[in-house]
C-alpha cells in the first residue's frame, strides 16, 4: 500500500466485544510499533464495529509520534462519523453535518448484491462532499473453509461469509469490475458523435495526468471475430489532480464498430479499459440455403403452421404465441412467446411505496410478484410484404399485450415486432419466451460482458464479443464466474447454443436488455427471488439490494420505474 498509494486504516481486533485493557495495551503496542513507519497508515482503529475499548484510545499516541487519528468504527469519535450501512438518504444527511463522514463499512457485498451495486450513486455523492473521507466496502474476499468431511466443498457458513468481490481463490465477481471502473483514478468519457476528443478526469490526489499513457484501438466486429483496424498510443496531458481536460485521439477514415481506450499508470499497469460503440456491427447469422415463398398451412384445431426455407413455425390458435420451430426432423422448443412480463417487488403497494396495509409485507421484501395480463387473443391476420415476406400478426385485446407481428422471410428468418401497454410501478418489464434450461449449452454475444448487469450496476462490463458455457453456480457455495444467467446490456446479437440447435437473436436496439433466465441467489434467498422469465427482451431490469438495505434505500439508480403508455420492440431470429 505504501508503493501503490493506498490509504490504510490499521485496525485493532475486536467485533461487538473488545479486549480487556490489560491485553489491549499489549496489542496496541505491538500493532503500532510494527506499522508506525508505513506512510500508507492514515488512521488507527480501536476495534471493529463497536468492538472498541475507550480505555485504549490514548494508547495509540504513546507509540505514534505523528498522533494519527483514532476512530471508533460504527461510532462517532475524534471528529469522524463512521456509521455502517447507511442508506443513500441517510448518507446525504451525514454529509450535511459537521463531522468528517467515513463509513468504515458500506454496501455489504453478500453474494452478487451490494459492493458494486449502488456504488456509482454513493460515490458521486461522497466524492463531491467536502466533509467525506471515502468509505470501506465490506468486503474483499469470500471467506470459506475447505470441508474435507463434505467432499472438499468450500464452506462459507451460509450467508455469513460470502461477502467479497472476489471468491475464496480470488475468482473475480461482477462487482470487482464495477468497483474497478467507478474507483479508477482516471476517468474517460465518450460523446456521440465522436470527433477525436475524449473528456478525461484526473482523480489522483497528487499525480498529474502527464504521468499516464493512453492506448487506443479501433475495432471491427465481423463474422463473429474482433479485428483491430488501427491502434496507437497518446501521452496524458498535464492535467492537475482533481481536474479535467480533453484527450485527442487520431481519427481514422476506415469505418469502425468500436473504440477501445486503456489508461496505463506511471508503473505500466493497466488502470481500466473502456470500449465505446461507434457503429452497429453486421449481424452474421447464417441465412438458410433453401428459399421459398412462405406457406401458411392450417393444422389441427390448436395449431397454425408457416413454412419458409427449411423452417416450419407453429403457432397456437388459442394464445397466438409461437409453439415451436421445426428444421427438417428437428424441433427447437422455443415456445410460448412473446408474452408480456411485468414485475414489482412484492412488499410494494401498487403506488410504489412500502405496503403498510399488508401485514406480511416485511416478509416479502426479497420476493418479486408478476402482474397478471388479463388480455384475450383476438386472432391472426395474414398479409404479404415486399420480397415475398409473409406478415402474420397475432392481435390481442383488453390487456397489456397488444400485438405480435411476425415478418417471415423466404429463407426462414423472422423479424418480430411487438407492442404492449402498461401503466404502473415495475422493477422488470418486457417480453419473454420459454426454452428448457436443461437443453442450453452455451451463449455467444456482441455486447457488454462478460458479466451480467443490474439496473444499479451497469458499470464494469464493456463492449466486445464474449462467450461462456452454461453454468448454474450456487452463490456462496460454488464460484464459477462469470455466471451464465442474468441480464445483459448493449447486446447487438446473441447466439444461444442448445442440444436442439442454435437460436440466433438480434435485438433491433441495443438499449434494451437481454435476459437469459434469471440470476440465482444463495440457498437462503436473502437478496431476491425473481419470477421465471426464460429468454427475454427487457426494457426494465431490476436493481439488486445488499444484505442490509433494500433497493429503494440505496440511491437513484436503484428505484423502480413508474411506466405509462405504449411500448414497442423488435428482434430478429434465425434458427439452425
Amino acid at each position: 500500500c505504501d508503493s501503490l498509494g493506498l490509504y490504510v486504516m490499521n485496525e485493532l481486533s475486536g467485533w461487538h466485544g473488545h479486549h480487556e485493557t490489560i491485553n489491549g495495551k499489549k496489542l496496541v503496542y505491538e500493532m503500532v510499533t510494527r506499522d508506525v513507519n508505513h506512510p500508507c497508515v492514515t488512521w488507527w482503529s480501536n476495534g471493529n464495529e463497536k468492538g472498541w475499548n475507550t480505555e485504549l484510545d490514548g494508547e495509540f499516541g504513546k507509540w505514534d509520534l505523528q498522533h494519527r487519528p483514532v476512530v471508533h468504527p460504527q461510532g462517532n469519535f475524534g471528529g469522524y462519523e463512521t456509521m455502517h450501512y447507511r442508506s443513500y438518504g441517510e448518507t446525504e444527511e451525514y454529509l450535511r453535518g459537521h463531522d468528517i463522514f467515513m463509513p468504515t463499512e458500506f454496501l455489504h457485498g453478500l453474494y452478487d448484491g451490494g459492493a458494486g451495486a449502488g456504488l456509482y450513486d454513493y460515490w458521486e455523492l461522497m466524492r463531491k462532499a467536502p466533509r467525506c473521507a471515502g468509505g470501506f466496502i465490506w468486503s474483499l474476499v469470500d471467506e470459506g473453509v475447505v470441508r474435507t468431511d463434505l467432499g472438499g466443498i468450500i464452506d462459507c457458513q451460509g450467508s455469513y461469509a460470502p461477502d467479497g468481490i472476489v471468491g475464496p481463490h480470488h475468482e473475480k465477481e461482477g462487482s470487482y469490475y464495477t468497483i474497478r471502473q467507478v474507483w479508477c483514478p482516471v476517468q474517460v468519457f465518450f460523446t456521440t458523435p465522436f470527433n477525436g476528443q475524449l473528456k478525461v478526469e484526473n482523480r489522483y490526489s497528487f499525480l498529474s495526468l502527464n504521468k499516464c499513457l493512453f492506448k487506443y484501438s479501433y475495432l471491427s466486429y465481423s463474422n463473429g471475430e474482433t479485428t483491430v483496424i488501427k491502434q496507437g498510443e497518446v501521452n496524458g496531458l498535464n492535467i492537475a489532480p482533481n481536474s479535467e481536460g480533453l484527450l485527442n485521439i487520431p481519427v481514422i477514415s476506415t469505418p469502425a464498430n468500436a473504440l477501445s481506450i486503456t489508461a496505463i499508470d506511471p508503473y505500466g499497469k493497466e488502470l481500466f479499459t473502456w470500449v465505446y460503440k461507434l457503429s452497429n456491427a453486421k449481424y452474421d447469422a447464417t441465412a438458410k440455403a433453401d428459399k421459398s415463398v412462405p406457406v401458411v398451412k392450417e393444422g389441427n384445431d390448436s395449431l397454425l403452421y408457416v413454412t419458409a426455407g427449411k423452417c416450419t413455425y407453429s403457432f397456437s390458435r388459442n394464445s397466438g404465441r409461437l409453439n415451436a420451430v421445426n428444421i427438417g426432423s428437428r424441433t427447437i422448443h422455443f415456445t410460448n412467446g412473446p408474452q408480456f412480463v411485468a414485475v414489482r417487488r412484492a412488499d410494494r403497494s401498487f403506488d410504489q411505496f412500502y405496503n403498510h396495509d399488508d401485514p406480511q409485507a416485511e416478509k416479502k421484501k426479497t420476493t418479486y410478484t408478476r402482474y397478471e395480463d388479463y388480455g384475450e387473443f383476438a386472432g391472426f391476420l395474414q398479409s404479404k410484404a415486399t420480397n415475398d415476406t409473409l406478415v402474420l400478426t397475432a392481435n390481442y385485446k383488453l390487456g397489456s399485450f397488444d400485438k405480435a407481428e411476425w415478418r417471415i422471410a423466404p429463407d426462414g428468418g423472422v423479424r418480430l415486432c411487438y407492442t404492449y401497454n402498461f401503466n404502473g410501478v415495475v422493477d422488470l418489464m418486457g417480453v419473454m419466451f420459454d426454452y428448457p434450461e436443461s437443453d442450453v449449452q452455451s451463449k455467444r454475444w456482441l455486447g457488454c460482458g462478460p458479466y451480467r448487469v443490474w439496473q444499479n450496476r451497469l458499470q464494469g462490463p464493456q463492449l466486445g464479443i464474449w462467450n461462456n458455457k452454461y453454468n448454474d453456480p450456487i452463490p456462496g457455495e460454488s464460484f464459477d464466474y462469470p455466471e451464465f444467467k442474468g441480464y445483459f446490456a448493449g447486446v447487438q446479437w446473441m447466439d444461444l447454443q442448445t442440444k436442439e440447435g442454435t437460436i440466433h437473436r438480434k435485438p433491433c436496439t441495443d438499449k434494451d436488455y437481454v435476459g437469459v433466465y434469471q440470476p440465482r441467489d444463495g440457498r437462503d434467498e436473502m437478496l431476491y427471488t425473481l419470477p421465471q422469465t426464460g429468454i427475454s427482451l427487457l426494457q426494465v431490469i431490476p436493481p439488486v439490494r445488499n444484505k442490509v438495505n433494500t433497493t429503494d434505500l440505496i440511491g437513484p439508480s436503484s428505484q423502480p420505474h413508474w411506466v405509462k403508455g405504449t411500448y414497442q420492440g423488435e428482434v430478429s431470429f434465425n434458427f439452425e
